[in-house]
């Protein structure tokens, strides 16, 4: 029988980042960390191994971090949980008797059970599994052309790597634009033609029918009858919290499936905590349950619930999912934070917008210079910012990070507008053109000619 004082089941972002800061802030407690598998991948990392990488051992998340922190780590499966007696059986039949415990069993990829042919070989699922994701990189070696289903982030970035690998990609999305939960359409937009100018054959407002072959995959079939040549399929249309233990111990889940959390990612049983995508995630305007599982939120979730095992003792509860997103597209980097328009006028926000066009350096004649186009969302009456959207070169990609935190401060177009900066040539816009400052005063003239 292991006796610590705090179990952590689940090994990836969540997980370890549970485990590593309770060492921290509580270290007379033991902690052990249970996952069944035995190496981690960095779960926004897994694209690039189709592409940049080219190897899923560059895509590790090391064991170090965890093993250095002080906790003991256990490579096995939870298979039941007795919650009375606070007892965990293993696969490998040890128990494990616990003071705390933490769900961090993550998310499951949706498996498109109603399409037909979903089950023919060379039909991937993203599975986080390294051996896994092994043998469908070796198998892809040999093939020319891809379907990928799903234009969310992991079906655009496979897109964008395998076709960097030299694969004729087509992309499949339902709705009308891909990033369309991220991105406005002006945005989305943007991406969808990087996509299509790099060769992607990008196919949108369309559903797949079927998927055609004689016990391997051979061909796509759309609604309107169109066949598309396919090697193979990947299934990039999203994931699924991972609850089988939380079904288990009866506790209380939303109508997505997720583990019914507070504040602090206490769940409906005293002692058991949950964070990542298994947990539930709430808007930050609304309260709404918003279905955004990234390892960024998970992250900051696991440091909520880590650091209030023990009580709430450091206050810092988990006020809602800002919905912060970054993304690379060929030559264009996307961010985005808080809500897009669409979702502004679907819950009833009276807004204003403001917008700047500026050069990512000074003077834009500089080498490697990009340009940024920057949409900042303000309330109308308080001026508080409640949204961002972003496209440029890669700094775009911190700066969301800035735009996210102004929006969890409250910060409103006056205090961006003035707030001050660093700036220099080679690395940011111009102090008469930082982006930030610009489109708030866009957004305040309109605020105060009401």
């Amino acid at each position: 029988m292991i006796n610590p004082d705090i179990l952590v089941i689940g090994g990836s972002a969540g997980g370890i980042l549970t485990a590593t800061t309770s060492r921290r802030m509580y270290p007379d407690k033991k902690v052990v960390m249970v996952r069944k598998n035995k190496s981690v991948m960095v779960p926004c990392g897994i694209p690039y191994i189709f592409g940049t990488l080219d190897d899923t051992a560059k895509n590790r998340i090391p064991d170090e971090m965890v093993k250095n922190a002080g906790v003991e780590l256990i490579i096995d499966e939870v298979l039941n949980i007795d919650k009375e007696n606070k007892v965990a059986r293993l696969k490998g039949g040890e128990e494990i008797k616990f003071d705390k415990l933490v769900l961090a069993t993550g998310s499951l990829p949706i498996v498109p059970k109603f399409i037909n042919g979903y089950d023919l070989e060379n039909v991937f699922p993203i599975i986080k599994d390294e051996e896994y994701l092994g043998d469908i990189l070796n198998r892809l070696k040999e093939m020319k052309d891809v379907v990928v289903i799903g234009g969310g982030f992991i079906g655009v970035e496979f897109a964008e790597q395998l076709k960097i690998n030299g694969k004729n990609v087509t992309l499949i999305e339902v709705a009308d634009k891909v990033l369309w939960q991220a991105f406005d359409d002006e945005y989305a937009d943007i991406a969808q033609q990087e996509m299509i100018n790099n060769g992607i054959n990008l196919k949108v407002g369309t559903k797949v029918k079927a998927i055609l072959g004689d016990g391997k995959v051979e061909e796509v079939e759309l609604e309107n009858g169109e066949k598309i040549k396919a090697d193979a399929v990947i299934l990039g249309m999203g994931v699924v919290p991972n609850t089988d233990l939380a079904k288990q111990l009866g506790l209380k889940l939303n109508e997505k499936g997720a583990i019914v959390v507070d504040e602090y990612m206490r769940t409906s049983e005293r002692d058991i905590f949950a964070v990542g995508d298994c947990a539930e995630k709430r808007c930050f305007f609304t309260n709404k349950n918003v279905p955004i599982l990234l390892a960024s939120t998970a992250a900051m979730e696991a440091k909520v619930a880590a650091t209030n095992l023990y009580g709430i003792k450091f206050v810092r509860e988990n006020r809602g999912t800002i919905s912060a997103f970054s993304t690379k597209v060929f030559n264009k980097t996307l961010a985005a934070a808080g809500l897009t328009e669409r979702r502004a006028k679907e819950e009833g926000f009276d807004y204003v917008i403001g917008k700047f066009v500026t050069m990512d350096k000074h003077p834009g004649s500089l080498p490697n210079t990009n340009k940024i186009e920057l949409k900042l969302m303000f309330s109308k009456t308080s001026g508080v910012l409640i949204g961002a959207q972003v496209v440029g070169g890669e700094s775009v990609g911190e700066m969301i990070n800035i735009l996210s935190l102004a929006i969890q401060k409250g910060l409103t177009a006056n205090e961006l507008n003035t707030f001050q900066v660093a700036t220099h040539p080679l690395l940011t816009s111009s102090p008469i053109a930082y982006p930030i400052n610009a489109a708030s005063l866009d957004a305040l003239t309109k605020i105060n000619s009401k």
